[in-house]
């Protein structure tokens, strides 16, 4: 098996992977905040690293996969001020906070459930795990990296610089982000600029809120993150993941918080997905150009020509790596639609393959690129590539172009079993299937009324048939032993 490897965004440069405990992996990714609807960005991520969850199953990795449920303190700035979002739409609703949590959770479930991805081994949540995070925060106190102010605590950020790389993730330097960020006046009690909370004093109308040593509160965004990592997966595991626009900030500041716990990097591998776009422009509701995973599937947005089904959309997304900008337009998901339709024609063609005695294929080889692929960083758009000559060679076959063993269609079922069905999670649409099958039977049926056309020297409605079904998109080819057709 070839060495797998990974481009690690704290060094900036692809590296094997090692995993800490062989042949265990711990993998964190972080999960969504249940305020509103899951947007595409959630999406993406969550189906990039279900992706490398399955992977690195497939190749013998026993993997422990958390993705946690950010379901409180998540402020509306994203910093230090502001009301919680999920108590904000709890009070305009009239609801308990947890009816809000409740209702996103379980949408939240569903679309990754049409999407067909694996739920995690563990997925908790901030609110379970409240003790942890004021037994971290307790800690970080006594190292001297934090203080408390008026019932909310402080990460000491400069203090925490002056021994350890606190923009070690992004690469910028500290002085940039005090000259770039505003003066202390409106902050409170900071003592730095760059200070975050661990734990905030609640206001009496906040409805989120719990007893600590400090006062009633609530924890901050970043410890959440940190308490269930360490609890699940240990003071350091394998690979930490996320959408990029979580580097800055979140990650910066929880990687801040576990050197300052424990003295220890949080994990080995930090991985990021990056952010989509619209037609060239940055997907972003001020703009309009956003639209939600159902509306896509739907087609109910004014920059949608029709409605894409899940299996579409994915694998639209796994065309582009998962590092590299995704670009929405009509024409990309409509020229993804038939690639994913030809893949899986492709693979019903295989199930009625004939074996030749001799080979004129090396399947072996395109296996092994297959591997080459997913060993390169999850490289799914190479992966697609090698399944696309997989289609080629499987149609050649039919068409008695070139030859199979039966050793090669077995190979050929074991690439599409593994790489299409298993690893990237794609499969066959009931709903398509069924009306394919469907209109199989139609074609059939056509083609047995032109045969018999053909046979009563009846061309002008042979011909016709033909034209008709070519308009249509079927294909007919005659041959000695009667017709085919495709679409």
């Amino acid at each position: 098996m070839q060495p797998l490897f990974l481009y690690n965004t704290l060094t900036r440069k692809k590296e094997e992977f090692k995993a800490l405990n062989p042949p265990f992996v711990g993998m964190y990714v972080c999960g969504p905040t249940v305020y509103s609807d899951v947007h595409l960005g959630n999406c993406r991520t969550f189906i990039s690293f279900d992706i490398m969850y399955r992977y690195l199953t497939h190749i013998g990795y026993k993997v422990r996969y958390l993705r946690n449920i950010t379901d409180a303190g998540h402020l509306e700035s994203d910093g230090d001020v502001g009301e919680d979002k999920i108590s904000k739409k709890a009070k305009l609703q009239q609801l308990e906070p947890m009816e809000i949590v409740q209702t996103y959770t379980v949408d939240f479930h569903k679309v990754m459930e049409l999407f067909n991805t694996l739920p995690p081994n563990i997925e908790p949540t901030a609110t379970g795990h409240i003790i942890e995070q004021q037994q971290i925060t307790e800690e970080i106190i006594k190292k001297g990296l934090a203080y408390e102010v008026n019932g909310t605590v402080y990460f000491d950020v400069e203090k925490f610089a002056k021994d350890n790389n606190y923009t070690a993730l992004t690469g910028r330097k500290l002085e940039e982000l005090l000259e770039n960020t505003r003066d202390l006046e409106g902050q409170g009690d900071k003592r730095g600029r760059l200070d975050f909370a661990l734990w905030i004093k609640a206001k009496p109308e906040h409805l989120m809120k719990w007893g600590s040593q400090w006062g009633t509160g609530f924890p901050g965004w970043h410890i959440e993150c940190s308490a269930m990592s360490t609890k699940y997966l240990g003071e350091q595991f394998d690979i930490h993941g996320g959408g990029m626009d979580l580097q800055a900030t979140h990650h910066t500041n929880e990687i801040a918080q576990n050197i300052a716990y424990c003295g220890k990097q949080p994990c080995n591998y930090w991985l990021h997905t990056n952010m989509l776009t619209v037609s060239g422009q940055k997907m972003s509701k001020s703009l309009g150009n956003s639209f939600l995973p159902r509306e896509l599937f739907t087609g109910n947005h004014k920059l949608l020509d029709k409605g894409y089904s899940p299996m579409a959309v994915k694998f639209f997304m796994l065309q582009t790596h998962y590092r590299s900008t995704l670009d929405f337009s009509n024409e990309a998901l409509q020229a993804s639609e038939k690639g994913f339709d030809r893949l899986m024609e492709s693979y019903s063609t295989l199930q009625t393959l004939t074996a030749s005695a001799t080979s004129s294929e090396d399947i072996k080889a395109l296996q092994a690129k297959c591997y080459e692929a997913m060993n390169d960083d999850f490289n799914t758009p190479v992966l697609i590539a090698c399944l696309f000559d997989a289609a080629r060679i499987i149609n050649s076959a039919n068409d008695k172009k070139t030859n199979l063993t039966q050793i090669d269609i077995d190979l050929l079922k074991d690439i599409y079993r593994h790489f299409l069905f298993d690893v990237m999670g794609l499969k066959p649409e009931s709903e398509n299937l069924k009306t394919k099958q469907v209109l199989g039977k139609v074609v059939e049926m056509v083609l047995h009324i032109r045969d018999k056309a053909k046979a009563d020297k009846n061309f002008n409605l042979s011909d016709d048939i033909r034209n008709k079904l070519t308009e249509a998109g079927v294909q007919v080819k005659d041959g000695k032993e009667g017709s085919s057709w495709k679409i």
